[in-house]
């Protein structure tokens, strides 16, 4: 059942309303990223001096703008590393329009639902980023002791925290906060294990930007199963 799930949000990837949710979470990303590494670089040009001089070599005039430059690649490679989770913050302040556009594909005559707040939906969002940055980084403590098992730990830490968030992403809206806590606790086990379906793509380059949307998507069809 999970697994149908999941393929039926596969099949709706092409959906002009998925798209704009991913072009626009990952144009703001790399506009982000972009504005750091300009910023960084800079930054490096205000504190180094533009010259001094060294005992037997002389004045030096270049190393400010080697240094600026330097700055470039380091945050080319920071943003392989940040470009998921900062993509993934981006595209969650989007995601109720790919709910909205499952449901209307496949569960037409649902009634309305009013949009959360956008303050609440900025709160819910980077909570579930920090949350989610400060559990894995505990988890590299047990990639460090237990090496064989890195990605059997990766992939359930991170499947329990995207089924949780995913699963009350998408029940709160027809149950409420109460609603969606009860069934997350009903069907906790179905959750993470979608969840973890959902983090495995996390550890496949470019195909993890497509996480954040197809998760919603399964789990908009997950709580339409399961609420039956």
């Amino acid at each position: 059942m999970i697994f149908s799930d999941f393929l039926k949000a596969l099949g709706q990837i092409g959906d002009g309303r998925f798209l704009k949710v991913l072009l626009t979470g990952v144009g703001l990303t790399l506009a982000l990223l972009f504005g750091f590494t300009v910023f960084f670089a800079w930054s490096v040009g205000l504190v180094v001096p533009e010259s001094f001089t060294l005992p037997w070599i002389g004045e030096i005039t270049w190393i400010d703008n080697v240094l600026s430059w330097a700055v470039v690649p380091v945050m080319l490679g920071a943003s392989v590393i940040l470009m998921v989770p900062v993509a993934s913050a981006f595209t969650g302040l989007f995601l109720d329009q790919v709910v909205d556009a499952v449901e209307a594909e496949h569960y037409p005559g649902q009634p309305p639902v009013a949009a959360l707040p956008l303050g609440e939906v900025l709160g819910e969002t980077f909570k579930f980023l920090g949350l989610l940055l400060a559990v894995n980084l505990v988890a590299l403590i047990l990639y460090v002791i237990f090496p064989p098992f890195a990605p059997l730990i990766f992939w359930g830490v991170n499947g329990l925290m995207l089924g949780r968030e995913y699963a009350t992403l998408v029940a709160q809206r027809r149950l409420g906060a109460v609603g969606a806590r009860e069934f997350r606790k009903r069907n906790r086990l179905q959750i993470w294990v979608a969840g973890t379906l959902m983090a495995i793509p996390l550890t496949i380059p470019f195909v993890n930007l497509l996480v954040p949307i197809l998760g919603v998507a399964s789990f908009t069809h997950l709580f339409h199963r399961l609420a039956r």
